[in-house]
């Protein structure tokens, strides 16, 4: 597919799961040869523009986390994590997200948008700017038909057997419960002198009315009947570049000095709450007389003291490369971490947090490629019980490799650009 170059807006907020999907695209529009800015917080300028890609800063940036003990556990909190991310960070800084975004957005043929980037729809209604959005997960689509697992009552899950007849007035209840936090979005509209919304606005405004793309397999999910009608599944955008290098040479001599280990992570974001996570792995992984892996990120208290032979710590690995080398996957659940999970053809086993975690944790279980754990129950022995199901049994083994091929036939960059392009030549 072709088009003529056009100057395209990528907007995100979030962790590196937020950032690296919009990165991958990015870098596909600029093989096509197009005029390709990433506006995003001001923490990631160093990392994009060592990439090539034009970068704006928008605000809010990153949360300083070293500086604010305990705000990780806060906005990583099962049940009231979401609702802190948006009205401690996200709704207060709607203004200068909006003056952000508008003057990046100016001149520019197509804006993109992530779904916590709340100005988006705001700058469309007040400039006309072409616009298509995204979703990173399915929990976002929020189907009576596929009802995702609600991270503050996940015991609704257990009862899909009931169906939309239940479903429907339960997120009905969801949606009217959350009302109070709309309430910054509303007063922002109307200070713009913008109508008030005729949809919801944090459920339903973020989709763009024309195309919106979500951007994961639809072996996690299939597109369901009350989705928006415009929205295509691309499959994952892949990226999880660290600088110029790929594994480390340490890392590559641990891995083959040995058979394939358990690899531990935690992802970007619960990964600054580990709490006794890569402590009680390490000590699995000594039960089970298995070689591990422990992705411990950049915090010195996640790196176990006196770790055994056969158990190595590392800040941080390029999942594409780690994973397939992998015997098993434990990990904390996020979309980008789970799809790259599911890429490698490696059984995982999933310890969520919050947010879309839970939901992700439920759909990779019931693809029988996966077991879940609950955070409070992941001790030692907890955690050795589980992975010697995961790994005694060859089920587990054979359906994550027939994901994994199945995946490796999908490319997400290239589905999402061939949209975008289609999108734009749509309006010549």
């Amino acid at each position: 597919m072709s088009t003529n170059a056009k100057r395209i807006v990528l907007a995100t907020f979030g962790s590196l799961g937020d950032l690296h999907p919009y990165i991958a695209v990015a870098l596909g529009l600029k093989g096509r040869g197009h005029d390709v800015i990433l506006a995003t917080s001001e923490f990631y300028r160093a990392k994009i523009q060592a990439l090539g890609i034009g970068f704006r800063a928008v605000r809010p940036d990153m949360p300083d986390f070293e500086a604010n003990p305990g705000l990780a556990a806060r906005l990583m909190d099962l049940r009231k994590g979401t609702e802190r991310i948006l009205l401690e960070l996200v709704f207060p800084a709607l203004r200068d997200s909006y003056d952000d975004l508008l003057a990046a957005a100016q001149g520019a043929d197509l804006l993109v948008s992530h779904s916590l980037t709340f100005a988006a729809p705001c700058i469309v209604e007040k400039i006309g700017i072409p616009w298509v959005s995204t979703m990173l997960q399915p929990l976002g689509f929020f189907s009576i038909y596929d009802p995702p697992v609600l991270a503050p009552a996940p015991f609704f899950s257990k009862l899909r057997f009931l169906g939309p007849m239940f479903y429907r007035p339960l997120f009905g209840l969801a949606k009217w419960s959350v009302r109070s936090w709309c309430e910054p979005l509303r007063r922002f509209r109307a200070d713009l002198g913008l109508p008030p919304s005729t949809v919801h606005p944090l459920l339903e405004a973020q989709h763009a009315p024309a195309l919106v793309l979500a951007f994961f397999s639809e072996l996690l999910a299939a597109k369901q009947r009350d989705w928006p009608p415009q929205t295509r599944i691309t499959g994952f955008p892949f990226y999880d570049r660290e600088g110029d290098s790929g594994l480390a040479p340490d890392l590559v001599r641990f891995l083959d000095a040995g058979p394939p280990p358990i690899v531990f992570t935690l992802g970007s974001s619960a990964v600054m709450d580990a709490g006794t996570f890569y402590h009680h792995s390490a000590e699995a992984a000594k039960v089970l007389g298995r070689r591990a892996i422990l992705l411990i990120g950049k915090d010195a208290r996640n790196r176990p003291a006196n770790l055994p032979d056969g158990i190595a710590a590392f800040d941080y690995a390029p999942f594409s490369e780690l994973f397939p080398r992998a015997a098993a996957i434990v990990h904390q659940g996020g979309v980008g971490t789970t799809g790259q999970a599911m890429r490698s053809g490696r059984p995982m086993l999933v310890m969520p947090y919050a947010h879309d975690q839970p939901d992700n944790a439920e759909r990779v279980t019931r693809l029988g490629i996966a077991r879940t754990i609950k955070r409070r129950h992941y001790t030692p022995a907890g955690v050795a019980k589980h992975l010697r199901i995961l790994l005694g049994d060859p089920e587990y083994a054979r359906r994550a490799a027939e994901v994994g091929s199945r995946m490796a036939a999908e490319n997400g960059v290239h589905s999402a650009c061939n949209a975008l392009e289609g999108f734009l030549n749509s309006r010549l």
